[in-house]
């Protein structure tokens, strides 16, 4: 029987019935290749869902754009009924060309449709958290976002969403944003070589918003460093795991949804709640990013 972890902690969203522990799971790499079309082994994605379940994960992070559909299926095959308090957050302004390009979604009638494609792969009447896609590619990009987030908060009061939250953003959008409605979280890029949204992050904390950052490994170039090599060694882990380490300890309003498809990689992600790196590994891993603004 799979035992359940701390996983870091846990976190409550603003002006929510939601806690949430502080490692999660993202999906997006339960899609195929390119995040397109069916995984190869469907079977190993329905298990790594529900390990992650039974070692104590109760935040999913999702989209219907990833697959398109497929990411979303897989999480109501595995997982509905789904238990108790987990919460599952998606995302929306975004879809999907036929050469697998990503490209924007957000008019009114593109986010609408995004909303109940969610609501119908996901097997729910309301979805917990969707965050808001804005920006580029990898990061965000300036200019009003009161339209498409106008048209969330409208859903939002219709019953079909419970909470808001934005990703890809600047901290100029999310005072507009607040302007407009409740924001529980931001998810931007961030990781230990990536530290942009440093001073960003400590704005959230004060005021008690959650920060999710996406590729916490680097995504598709992963992490390399001598340092962070050198501290996962004096550890004896992974320097995946001490990078998810350093992040949970970075500020307590971050949580963290890293990705896999494998139910032993999952264990090791999850594994990385359990390490403590002392002040003097955090300044030299610091480093890497060239520490905090």
């Amino acid at each position: 029987m799979t035992k359940q972890m701390d996983l870091g902690g846990s976190f409550m969203l603003p002006g929510a019935s939601m806690t949430l522990n502080r490692m999660g799971y993202g999906a997006m790499q339960l899609a195929g290749p390119q995040v397109w079309g069916p995984p190869r082994d469907i079977d190993g994605a329905i298990a790594v869902l529900r390990e992650a379940v039974a070692m104590g994960v109760n935040h999913v992070d999702t989209s219907d754009f990833y697959g398109p559909h497929v990411t979303n299926q897989i999480i109501k095959q595995a997982l509905h009924p789904y238990p108790d308090g987990l919460v599952i957050v998606t995302k929306v302004g975004a879809r999907r060309n036929e050469d697998k390009s990503w490209v924007h979604a957000l008019s009114r009638q593109e986010l609408a449709d995004a909303v109940h494609d969610n609501l119908r792969n996901l097997g729910l009447d309301t979805l917990d958290v969707v965050n808001l896609r804005v920006g580029g590619v990898m990061g965000p990009s300036e200019g009003s976002i009161e339209e498409p987030l106008t048209v969330l908060a409208e859903l939002k009061r219709q019953g079909l969403i419970h909470q808001l939250g934005l990703s890809n953003v600047t901290p100029e959008q999310l005072g507009e944003a607040q302007t407009i409605t409740e924001i529980v979280c931001v998810q931007n890029l961030y990781n230990l070589a990536h530290r942009h949204d440093d001073g960003f992050i400590n704005e959230l904390a004060e005021q008690g918003i959650a920060y999710v950052p996406f590729f916490p490994l680097g995504g598709f170039s992963p992490l390399q460093s001598s340092a962070l090599n050198a501290t996962a060694a004096s550890l004896e882990a992974t320097s995946m795991q001490v990078a998810l380490a350093w992040l949970l300890q970075r500020s307590p309003n971050i949580l963290l949804i890293p990705g896999t498809s494998s139910v032993q990689h999952l264990r090791e992600n999850l594994n990385a709640a359990t390490l403590h790196l002392s002040p003097e590994m955090i300044a030299n891993l610091d480093s890497i990013g060239g520490g905090p603004e």
